[in-house]
């Protein structure tokens, strides 16, 4: 395997095919069930590009461990020819974390960061931090808090199957769990900046606040990435009048109207209210 991806460090998201009523759900309501499979597609297309500007800092190759089987080329028309995908070889997280670590690192990738899907602002510096902390000299395991409990980042390079045993999956204890885990095999941590998935209907709001209003949310201590494609989706939403199905006014957020939008609306599934 050669030096040039033994020093590089793979970035992978986490995702699921964004078909309606299959990703989101529980943004539904307030979104409609073809607006939140838009909002998730718009949420993988920059989270890629956000890997990219990472990479113009530090050596990163971007791909996205995708779910279900079959569902390669819906990616591959979401993500640019620079983002690789990796196949998935098991069901749920319990598995398909540490396969996708096994996978990237048997690649010959120096290190593996494994990123939600559900965080499209997290700042770039945060990923650079993360590989940087990679790069040191030494066994650890990186992890980005999320407020929700979980993490939104875990990055390794080895594999500790531990890490990913016994863990309460979508639950408010993940990422104490992870943290329990990682102290019972003497492995070193790192911590990254807290953030915030976007998942249910009050994180939906902290979403709107950052990106139309140029609020940050609380705890939240780094300006996020511009996630150029939510933005323009959410911006398209409120132009059309649906800024009371998504709480702007009782945020203070007047609808914006914009000149162009990041993706094609009807090809992702914009619908009336």
């Amino acid at each position: 395997m050669d030096q040039a991806r033994r020093d590089t460090c793979a970035l992978a998201v986490m995702a699921k095919a964004p078909r309606n009523g299959e990703v989101k759900t529980r943004l539904v309501p307030p979104l409609h069930v073809a607006e939140a499979a838009a909002l998730s597609a718009c949420f993988l297309k920059d989270i890629a590009a956000n890997f990219m500007a990472a990479a113009e800092t530090v050596p990163i190759a971007g791909f996205i461990a995708y779910s279900p089987p079959g569902s390669e080329a819906l990616f591959r028309d979401l993500v640019p020819p620079e983002i690789g995908l990796l196949p998935p070889r098991s069901v749920g997280l319990a598995n398909s974390l540490p396969d996708a670590v096994e996978d990237l690192l048997g690649a010959g990738y120096g290190g593996v960061c494994l990123v939600n899907a559900d965080s499209p602002t997290l700042p770039t510096s945060v990923l650079v931090e993360a590989v940087r902390a990679l790069q040191a000299p030494g066994d650890r395991v990186v992890l980005g808090p999320a407020f929700d409990g979980g993490y939104y980042l875990i990055g390794l390079k080895r594999l500790h199957r531990r890490l990913f045993e016994d863990i309460a999956w979508s639950t408010e204890r993940v990422f104490r769990q992870t943290m329990e885990r990682a102290q019972s095999i003497a492995l070193d941590t790192v911590t990254l900046p807290s953030w915030y998935d976007v998942d249910d209907a009050a994180s939906l709001e902290w979403l709107c606040r950052e990106i139309l209003g140029g609020r940050r949310p609380p705890g939240c201590a780094r300006p996020g990435y511009a996630a150029p494609d939510t933005s323009a989706y959410l911006q398209s939403l409120a132009a059309a009048g649906y800024g009371r199905r998504l709480g702007l006014e009782a945020l203070g957020i007047d609808a914006l109207g914009i000149d162009t939008l990041g993706t094609e609306l009807g090809a992702v599934g914009h619908v009336p209210p």
